[in-house]
């Protein structure tokens, strides 16, 4: 049994809550996609679950009511905002983070510390926690006010709520541009069995290099979103000739790693952001960033444009390189395996 979504957000609504500060979560991602097809509540997608965080006490402070939504290993990056903003100030507004499940096996490393001491964590925040009752909506709305008012976080388990499709408004198109599987075909050739070290970001980026590039050297980084740079930094830094695979919502969650990279040019490192417009492992949600301008940003940190990637093919530069692609999106394919994801040495 799950709770009827658009109703859940329909008396949220009726209770006055104005914004909806979110990093997308499959497990939440019907009440996201119910929250971004009302026109009665403001949707706010957030580069971090700590600018989330951030942004709804500001909201708060300002007399509105907003509720944050975030996946259990992102509450881990709003810790110093609740520890060090929130509590200090008194500012409490409902916090909805979904609890992720591990089993032994599961390729899904990332979830497997929180899968038991989520709870630990929150009542090391200084927090309580109630899971969310997924079967009487009254009581759910209930648990909702009390987050508003008091120091506690709100845990969503799977299916709590029912499905809910983006309305068409909403759904993006990048059937105009070619499929990112078309261009890791591309580089699985050109690096084919070479000592280049290819790091794939979190969610379908990852997958995606494990089903389309299997004759190339791949690290496969299942959490940590936002720090592929950073990790590919550290091993170039090291002395590994490196490519970043990234994505446009990852771009943007710790972009202090492009600031710090910017420092160093003597090195072998190459960042392409493959830019899908959306979340895609969470429900293919617009990451609603058209504004950015991805090739300036980079420029600005330090980092050598490159132009287009047949010249990245063709003429692999040395160095610190950013090579921005507009790449549509493929069908789902299967996650890597936990043993080729649980490494912790890069050939």
């Amino acid at each position: 049994m799950a709770l009827d979504t658009n109703i859940f957000v329909e008396k949220l609504i009726k209770e006055g809550y104005t914004h909806i500060c979110v990093v997308p979560c499959s497990f939440a991602k019907n009440l996201i996609n119910s929250v971004i097809n009302s026109d009665k509540l403001e949707y706010i997608p957030s580069a971090s679950e700590a600018v989330a965080c951030s942004i709804a006490a500001g909201l708060k402070m300002a007399g509105k009511k907003p509720i944050v939504i975030v996946q259990s290993s992102g509450l881990t990056n709003m810790g110093s905002c609740i520890t060090s903003l929130l509590k200090p100030y008194g500012v409490t507004f409902p916090i909805i983070t979904s609890w992720r499940t591990y089993k032994d096996g599961d390729s899904e490393i990332q979830h497997q510390h929180l899968a038991t001491k989520l709870p630990a964590l929150i009542n090391a925040y200084g927090y309580d926690y109630t899971i969310l009752d997924n079967k009487n909506i009254e009581n759910t709305i209930s648990q909702i006010n009390l987050c508003n008012n008091s120091e506690t976080i709100a845990i969503l388990q799977k299916d709590t709520f029912s499905k809910v499709e983006l309305d068409n408004e909403h759904k993006l198109d990048m059937t105009s541009y070619l499929p990112r599987s078309e261009f890791l075909e591309r580089l699985n050739k050109n690096f084919k069995d070479t000592d280049t070290l290819f790091i794939g970001t979190t969610g379908h980026t990852a997958r995606e290099i494990y089903s389309f590039m299997p004759n190339t050297n791949n690290f496969y980084m299942v959490g940590n979103m936002g720090g592929a740079l950073s990790l590919g930094l550290g091993a170039s830094l090291a002395g590994k000739k490196v490519i970043v695979c990234g994505g446009d919502a990852e771009f943007v969650m710790h972009m202090g790693g492009l600031t710090t990279a910017g420092r160093y040019k003597n090195i072998n490192l190459t960042y392409i952001l493959f830019d899908n417009e959306q979340n895609k492992s969470t429900g293919g949600q617009n990451s609603y960033q058209n504004h950015i301008d991805y090739n300036s940003i980079a420029k600005g940190a330090g980092l050598d444009i490159l132009k287009d990637f047949e010249e990245f093919l063709n003429s692999p530069k040395k160095g610190l390189n950013f090579l921005h692609i507009k790449c549509g999106v493929d069908n789902e394919t299967p996650r890597p395996p936990v043993e080729k994801v649980k490494v912790n040495r890069l050939k």
